[in-house]
């Protein structure tokens, strides 16, 4: 007999109260989706900003040219930043609300589409991994010091080698087997 069965087999009325109520919770991830909208936004604003600055202040000062690069290296990163919010507030709609289906869009790219937790941990690790590579090349174009930018480096790449041993280790389920396409589960976190 079922926990959501009375003793004639009849359900129980709370039981049905209690799953509307916890499939209607969901809905509250809109409110990350709403945020990190606004964050993406806010990062694509900024960086934009940032572009036409850097523009008027190499009209003005042409040279020294690797100090210009790196400012245009601060707009890449801002915009993969806005980028990474972006694919997440996709991702968490896609999970907690309901799949994208635009038909004059003809959808959302399949990179894009999220089927669990780990697709988007993917994506937003990948995302993480090429900002901190934008943010190395700022740091490279910039740098008076070789020795500042070795221990940079190599705080970077061991962020980016632990980065990716969580996500080889994390990408699979509890016997063993992946969970990547082939896999048939729903991981977690």
């Amino acid at each position: 007999m079922d926990a959501t069965e009375g003793r004639e087999g009849a359900p129980v009325p709370w039981a049905d109260r209690i799953e509307r109520g916890l499939a209607g919770s969901l809905r509250l991830a809109l409110v990350p989706v709403a945020a990190l909208l606004l964050a993406g936004l806010g990062a694509f604003v900024y960086g934009s900003v940032v572009f036409v600055d850097s523009i008027r202040h190499i009209v003005h000062d042409t040279f020294p040219v690797g100090h210009q690069i790196g400012l245009f290296l601060v707009v890449v990163d801002l915009f993969l930043i806005g980028a990474t919010l972006l694919i997440s507030a996709v991702g968490f709609y896609e999970l907690f609300i309901r799949e994208i289906h635009d038909e004059r869009a003809r959808g959302i790219p399949a990179w894009l589409q999220m089927r669990d937790l780990n697709d988007l941990k993917a994506r937003v690790i990948a995302m993480i991994i090429l900002v901190v590579s934008v943010t190395f090349a700022e740091v490279v174009v910039d740098s008076p010091s070789g020795r500042h930018v070795l221990d940079f480096g190599a705080g970077i790449a061991l962020v980016v080698v632990s980065l990716t041993i969580f996500l080889r280790l994390g990408n699979h389920r509890g016997d063993g087997t992946p969970d990547g396409p082939g896999g048939s589960g729903r991981a977690g976190v």
